[in-house]
């Protein structure tokens, strides 16, 4: 488990297992407090549960910190996934990739989740 009080968290659940926490963040910023990364390896899989940013008001320092924030997020994926081992990334991603992702998506058009 990777939490802060009243903000950010993220948490991998075992049962009848105990895995092996090999990230309890992102690298590549020591400045970066935030709990929006765990991961963990468990008979032979690594797991890794995030929390992406949401960068709202986009431009902005949000946004940047979230932009930031994938770009390390797509370093450790290449990294796990040179590994050759099965890998799971899950969790709450916030983006909207593509209209049929989400509900009215003329609602959403100005929205920095739609904008990644």
């Amino acid at each position: 488990m990777q939490g802060q009080k009243s903000w950010n968290g993220v948490a991998i659940l075992c049962k009848g297992k105990e895995p092996l926490l090999t990230h309890g963040g992102l690298l590549g910023d020591p400045d970066d407090t935030h709990s929006r990364y765990v991961e963990v390896a468990i008979d032979g899989i690594v797991i890794g549960c995030l929390y992406l940013p949401n960068g709202n008001p986009a431009p902005g320092p949000k946004f940047d910190y979230e932009l930031g924030w994938l770009e390390r997020l797509s370093t450790q994926a290449d990294e796990l996934l040179a590994l050759n081992v099965p890998v799971i990334l899950a969790g709450e991603c916030n983006v909207i990739p593509v209209e049929l992702d989400v509900y009215r998506p003329e609602r959403w058009i100005d929205d920095e989740l739609f904008q990644i």
